[in-house]
């Protein structure tokens, strides 16, 4: 029998903040009968959204490739969506069933280049496109590839999605923080940037990478240009390759806010030394199909050389799923105004991004009217990193604590109030020490996926537990 003891430490210092104890203890309850509202993950499916018609119908009748030449199928299904199943099942005559090229099948890496053409009005390669299961899979290609030896650095943002500080330590890197700007609706700040890479190149690490989420996950903050050139320029001067994680490009909600990607920016600088790996995924955005396991990675200013050991990379994997791929193809290439299911795909997804919309302002909204708690103001993404104060308790002198002992405490003290918000009302949400803040400070994040009807509840929900809990550690003696 294997034990404990003898298993990868790496993967024992890895962890995922938005699985672990609290959901654990979320679906315990469950099953004793209580109503949970999971605002733990971005799953939206898991939380009554629906899926949209046409990827399916597509999706299905290529799955069971008889189905687009059955006779009377037009009855069940619209012209459009028969014909773009044929058309992917020419494209991929061996079927859904069978391996595709490693980097995916190529008439959806030349969709997903055009799509990127039209998107940014900048050019694209099919040969820079790999397709992936999800984003995830992207991101942890591009961290394999960049890591050479275990003093090799990435510089992630504080706050972080966990996957980012669960894969370098499992990879045996190192991890560098840098702060966002709370203060400045969480863009980046270079004087930050500079302390940040000068601090671990004192420590004998070797950042090779800087990771940027726009729209930020969790904050939902979106990047303005100007920062964006900022971190470019950054990268370029300290010959950083540069993991634009994009997957929330279609959730912007801020009035006279707009996307914009790091490939455009790049192709607009003229810069041609930076490399640059940006992400996408049918999880996100108004599709919300995240068990489909669908997404793209691209890359820019890659030397053959390496592009030759990613693209090794991929094939140990063989390639990435067929069906998450399909959806993928849907994603970039939708139905077009005047084909047969373009007004229901239209409406389907307008109604989703204006309720997302909708569901943000009320959060947002509600948790700002909480004493001691702010989220600032909905910008983009599915998600409030809610800022909560919390009296400090008896006895308990901080300033006598070291840095390893104070950061210890203040992670108890998120997790403890988390899962009593979870014991009293049914709201799971997650820690905000899991994904990284300013020490001597409190979070948790929370989606506003839940259905329409659940939201107002849940803020009401929030706000007096918040102040049942916070008088009950005044009133400790």
């Amino acid at each position: 029998m294997i034990k404990p003891e003898n298993l990868n430490s790496k993967l024992k210092k890895a962890s995922y903040a938005v699985r672990g104890a609290i959901v654990d203890r979320a679906a315990q309850l469950e099953t004793e009968g209580r109503k949970i509202v999971y605002c733990n993950i971005g799953n939206p499916q898991a939380l009554k959204q629906k899926p949209l018609t046409f990827p399916r119908q597509v999706l299905s009748l290529v799955e069971y490739p008889e189905l687009p030449d059955r006779p009377g199928i037009e009855k069940f299904y619209p012209a459009d969506a028969i014909e773009r199943a044929r058309h992917i099942l020419k494209c991929c005559p061996n079927g859904l069933g069978a391996y595709t090229h490693s980097a995916g099948m190529p008439f959806i890496r030349k969709a997903v280049a055009e799509f990127i053409t039209r998107r940014d009005g900048i050019p694209a390669s099919a040969e820079n496109i790999f397709l992936t299961d999800g984003a995830s899979k992207g991101v942890q290609a591009a961290m394999t590839l960049l890591t050479n030896n275990e003093n090799d650095g990435f510089m992630i943002p504080i706050p972080q999605y966990p996957l980012y500080s669960a894969t370098i330590a499992l990879y045996g890197a190192k991890q560098v923080n840098y702060y966002l700007d709370e203060q400045n609706s969480w863009q980046l700040n270079e004087e930050e940037l500079k302390k940040s890479y000068a601090a671990a190149v004192k420590k004998g690490i070797n950042p090779v990478a800087i990771v940027v989420i726009n729209p930020g996950n969790p904050t939902g903050a979106i990047l303005s240009e100007e920062n964006i050139k900022m971190v470019l320029r950054f990268a370029r001067e300290h010959k950083l390759a540069v993991l634009a994680d994009e997957v929330y490009q279609e959730n912007v909600y801020a009035p006279g806010m707009k996307f914009i990607s790091f490939a455009k920016v790049l192709h607009e600088t003229g810069d041609i030394d930076t490399t640059l790996f940006s992400f996408h995924s049918v999880s996100k955005g108004f599709l919300g199909e995240c068990g489909q396991r669908g997404g793209y990675m691209e890359v820019r200013n890659m030397p053959k050389e390496a592009y030759a050991e990613l693209m090794k990379l991929q094939s140990i994997g063989l390639c990435s799923n067929s069906a998450g791929q399909i959806i993928t193809y849907i994603m970039v290439e939708p139905p077009k105004e005047g084909e047969p299911s373009y007004p229901l795909y239209r409406q389907e997804r307008d109604t989703i991004l204006q309720n997302l919309k909708k569901k943000a302002e009320m959060l947002y909204g509600g948790i700002n009217e909480i004493e001691g708690m702010k989220a600032g103001t909905p910008q983009g993404a599915m998600y409030a990193f809610v800022r909560f104060d919390l009296p400090e308790e008896p006895g308990r002198n901080i300033s006598e604590m070291s840095e390893e002992e104070r950061l210890a405490y203040e992670s108890r003290r998120n997790m403890d109030y988390c899962m009593a918000l979870l014991e009293e009302t049914g709201i799971c949400v997650v820690p905000g020490a899991g994904f990284g803040q300013i020490p001597g400070t409190f979070h948790f994040r929370t989606t506003f996926l839940p259905p329409m009807e659940d939201m107002a509840g849940l803020v009401e929900k929030i706000k007096a537990f918040n102040r049942k809990y916070t008088e009950m550690l005044k009133n400790r003696k």
